[in-house]
Parts: structure tokens; C-alpha cells; sequence
């Protein structure tokens, strides 16, 4: 059977790489690997204007869509003002995820969100974020800072999709960096894990083929794959 082709968006950010210093459009190797591993194949997705056409004819091409981690998204999306704490607003890489999201959601493709991800996909339906969430919650335990990842205890929903990908465990080890997370939950959705402090930290599409999103970073731990599992089994040609 062919792998299935997974199509990860990514970041466009200033960097240095070789003898090029200026905009790159890349991603962590971790979600390459996690894909790959898990036994799919990688399709890097860059920032760019697409129509709806445009977006439907990539999402024909492939078998799944993972959409990554990254920076805030533009708050007027969800119809708020800017926070102080919001970082300033990639337009570019919002509207092609967000074009994406429509084609894929329309089509049945599996998706799989992570992070920025699962905030995207909420937005996309009709949702809203914290834009600064120890405001909200009074700590910072999701993002101690220095880009360290640590893992926080997650409780998993019984009898959601994202709970059977974790062989039925309660709760499950996820590792964490965000400063945002999903406010009011899109009404299409379906919160399937929350953090120790009743933080949702995952949610997902009822009814779908396969549409899963997390707010911690699995890719983090590739000794479990069962996420990235999930969607590549799902991804898989009948």
C-alpha cells in the first residue's frame, strides 16, 4: 500500500541558512520526522495567496493535511482587538491555512492541527482564543520560556476520537509552549482533552473522516506517535 502524502504548512520568518539571510519559509524538522515515522510521506506547504480554486487543487493532490505550530493569529479574525501580549499578525500564512482548512473540511480530507493548529482550525469555525492566557488562568506553565517544551498532564474526553487514538488512557503526557489557547469552542466541535487546570487543550470534528486538533506539541515526543498514527492511517489509500 502507498504511504499516504501529507501536505504541513509552515513558517515564513526572517532567518540566515547557507549564504541566504533574509525571509525563509521552513519548518522544525520534528514534524517531518513524526510524519515520516509514523508512515507517511512529508509535503512542505509555504505561505502564499491562493484563490479557492487554487487551495481545492493542492488539497486534491493530497491524502492528509497537518497544520502546524507557529505564531498568533490576527485576533480580527475572531472579531477582537489586539492584546498587548499578541505578537503581530502573519496575514499571509492565516489566510492559506485558512483557505486550506475550507477545501479540506469541504472534501472530508483528514486534518490534523497542532498548537497554532487546533487554534486555526477553531477560529476557522467559528471560535475565539485567549489571546494571553496567564491572564486568564494566572500562570505560566504552558510556556516557561528558553523554547523548552515540558510535558503537562492532559485530560482526555471519554469516548472522543483523539481518546481511542490513546487506547482509551484517561490522560495522557503532552508537551507544551503556548501563550494562547481556544476560548470559546467552535460550535461544530468537540473538546477532547483539557490541561490540569481545565485548559482546552484538544478538540476535534464529529462525524468527520478525521479532523483532530491538539494544543500540545507531539511532535515533541517522538517516542509516541500515536497522534501522527492516527492521521496517516486515516491518510491511507483504501
Amino acid at each position: 500500500m502507498p504511504s499516504p502524502i501529507i501536505g504541513l504548512t509552515t513558517y515564513l520568518t526572517p532567518g540566515q541558512m547557507t549564504i541566504y539571510d533574509g525571509e525563509l519559509a521552513v519548518l522544525p524538522a520534528q514534524y517531518v520526522e513524526a510524519i515520516t515515522q509514523a508512515g507517511g510521506i512529508a509535503v512542505l506547504l509555504p505561505p502564499q495567496v491562493a484563490t479557492g480554486g487554487e487551495a481545492a487543487r493542492i488539497i486534491g493532490r493530497l491524502d492528509g493535511l497537518l497544520v502546524t505550530g507557529g505564531a498568533d493569529i490576527n485576533p480580527a479574525r475572531y472579531g477582537q482587538d489586539k492584546n498587548a501580549h499578541t505578537q503581530d499578525s502573519e496575514d499571509l500564512r492565516d489566510g492559506f491555512e485558512d483557505a486550506l482548512l475550507t477545501q479540506a473540511l469541504k472534501t472530508g480530507l483528514p486534518v490534523l492541527g497542532i498548537c497554532r493548529g487546533a487554534q486555526m482550525l477553531n477560529v476557522h469555525l467559528g471560535g475565539t482564543l485567549h489571546q494571553h492566557l496567564p491572564e486568564v488562568v494566572g500562570h505560566d506553565r504552558y510556556r516557561v520560556g528558553d523554547g523548552v517544551f515540558h510535558p503537562e498532564e492532559m485530560t482526555l474526553t471519554e469516548g472522543t476520537r483523539l481518546h481511542g487514538l490513546f487506547d482509551g488512557h484517561s490522560s495522557v503526557q503532552g508537551h507544551v509552549y503556548h501563550h494562547q489557547a481556544i476560548d470559546e469552542v467552535a460550535p461544530s466541535l468537540t473538546v477532547s482533552a483539557r490541561g490540569f487546570d481545565g485548559t482546552i487543550q484538544g478538540v476535534e470534528l464529529p462525524g468527520s473522516s478525521f479532523c483532530v486538533a491538539v494544543q500540545w506539541h507531539p511532535e515533541e515526543n517522538l517516542s509516541d506517535l500515536r497522534v501522527f498514527s492516527g492521521l496517516i492511517e486515516a491518510a491511507s489509500p483504501s
